[in-house]
């Protein structure tokens, strides 16, 4: 049975952050996608199905490119939690493959590639209900730690 545990949020085991205001995955966000990870620790994914409404509009229909890009970056950044790391994106690539649709079901999925020291790096893709690869992106992450750079905002 595959274990799977929640994606969401910027929590670590050492850090509990007050709120969520990411706009991809915070809960805290009204004006944000509010997108529910799962991690699957033996597959070592992050995963998320979700459907775009018509704010998130690019061409007709479709989405927009740049939400492409942040849900994408919002899955392969979940990878990191696998490792109990915050890591931030310090460059990511996108592929646009075929147009992403809006008002139809989705998947993204993010896997990790590798980890050099500080260094996470990490892909994802977004798929339609046919497992068609709409979109791809790998990305460089790096560690931080959480407690100095977010301590303002940490619940104490």
């Amino acid at each position: 049975m595959p274990r799977k545990s929640p994606g969401q949020g910027h929590d670590t085991r050492y850090v509990r952050m007050q709120k969520n205001h990411c706009f991809a995955c915070g809960m805290n966000n009204p004006g944000g996608m509010r997108l529910k990870f799962t991690l699957d620790e033996n597959r070592k994914m992050s995963i998320c199905r979700f459907r775009l409404s018509k704010r998130y509009t690019g061409p007709p229909g479709h989405c927009h490119g740049g939400i492409i890009a942040t849900i994408l970056d919002d899955a392969m950044g979940k990878v990191n939690k696998l490792r109990h790391v915050v890591a931030l994106t310090r460059e990511m690539t996108v592929e646009y493959l075929k147009p992403v649709p809006l008002h139809k079901p989705l998947l993204v999925q993010g896997r990790e590639i590798e980890v050099r020291g500080t260094q996470h790096i990490n892909s994802a893709e977004i798929l339609n209900e046919k497992s068609e690869v709409l979109a791809r992106s790998r990305g460089v992450f790096i560690a931080i730690d959480p407690e100095r750079m977010f301590a303002k905002y940490a619940k104490r």
